[in-house]
């Protein structure tokens, strides 16, 4: 069995206007001393890299790469999760996720989808440059207005709905292929793409897509009161990432799942630091181990209490407790003998 790699560190959150979290440089030599091996890039903030040029030049890629590389770490993934919730945006969240997209192109809803598919085709092809496979996204959604079937959902409607996701992601899913990437979708509440169920309808509506796999993070499965556990016992051989955020699930006779339009720290389901939460990290770990993913264990921090440095601080030796030196053999080996048919045959009562 294959031994995960990490701990990494998603920068997204990291990010900011002060240093040392506002240069590619600067974060990585910050985050390589508080134990992290390696870094997953945002891809749409140019503090961090120009994944236009990216997809454009290897030698920019080979610079990204030795930036990160000097000071210690790795580049585990990249990350078009802005840009993947652009591909789909029905028309009822157009504005809040306008800002998204440059300001030339906000309020241009074609120009905004043209621009977000070219973008993750950049980041494939980048990906390509780096030798890096797995490149993470969001599917975006067109139905998630639709999540609760009231008022009802006319017939044929999810059908459609998955028809015309798919139409929009096959050609960005084509050329990942072209460049064997793997785009890994993380199932997300907002998303079309939520939960198993919705899963499986995307990837039967691209005819079953070499490319497409999963970004595994547990905490929004806790958020659906999903059972995390056996997601992976369902979709193991689909998961190419892993977000390591922890999250809880309090509910009580005010609010519940759909958390009453409350601010994060007065929801019922919300996310917490590493160790802070409700996530069975062990067993997570033991069943990614038990089915051989070999993929980085990255921390996505995201806490309604705990600020980032503290979070950031306890998060790489968070994850390395949870590391799992898998076994090369069994542990009763030394009960077993040399293959003997006759022998075999005596046991099982046939001679």
């Amino acid at each position: 069995m294959n031994k995960i790699k990490g701990p990494g560190i998603f920068l997204a959150q990291v990010l900011r206007d002060e240093a040392p979290y506002n240069d590619l440089k600067s974060i990585c030599e910050k985050v390589a001393e508080l134990g992290y091996k390696s870094v997953q890039l945002p891809t749409w903030d140019s503090r961090i890299i120009d994944i236009k040029k990216a997809g454009e030049s290897k030698d920019y890629c080979d610079e990204i790469k030795g930036i990160v590389n000097d000071t210690g770490l790795e580049i585990s993934e990249l990350s078009t999760h802005l840009q993947g919730q652009l591909v789909a945006v029905h028309p009822a969240y157009d504005i809040m996720f306008d800002g998204f997209a440059p300001k030339n192109i906000q309020g241009n809803y074609e120009a905004r989808t043209a621009w977000a598919v070219e973008q993750i085709k950049s980041a494939a092809t980048a990906s390509k440059h780096m030798n890096i496979s797995p490149l993470a996204t969001f599917s975006g959604s067109l139905m998630f207005h639709t999540v609760y079937p009231w008022p009802q959902r006319p017939a044929g409607l999810v059908d459609e709905g998955f028809k015309e996701l798919a139409n929009r992601w096959l050609p960005i899913l084509d050329h990942c292929k072209e460049n064997g990437v793997e785009l890994c979708y993380e199932i997300h509440p907002g998303e079309d793409l939520h939960d198993g169920v919705t899963f499986e309808r995307f990837l039967k509506a691209t005819n079953n897509h070499d490319s497409v796999k999963i970004l595994y993070d547990p905490s929004h499965f806790v958020l659906q009161q999903l059972d995390y556990l056996q997601y992976i016992d369902f979709y193991h051989e689909y998961i190419k990432m892993f977000h390591v955020k922890d999250a809880e699930f309090n509910a009580t006779g005010k609010s519940g799942v759909y958390g009453g339009y409350q601010d994060w720290i007065d929801r019922p389901g919300r996310f917490r630091s590493l160790g802070d939460g409700q996530v069975d990290f062990k067993s997570i770990f033991s069943k990614l181990s038990q089915y051989g993913f070999e993929g980085w264990a990255v921390l996505e921090w995201e806490c309604c209490i705990k600020s980032l440095e503290q979070g950031i601080i306890e998060g790489a030796p968070f994850i390395e407790s949870h590391m799992i030196d898998v076994t090369e053999k069994s542990f009763d080996d030394f009960a077993g003998g040399e293959v003997n048919k006759d022998h075999l045959r005596k046991i099982l009562g046939l001679q």
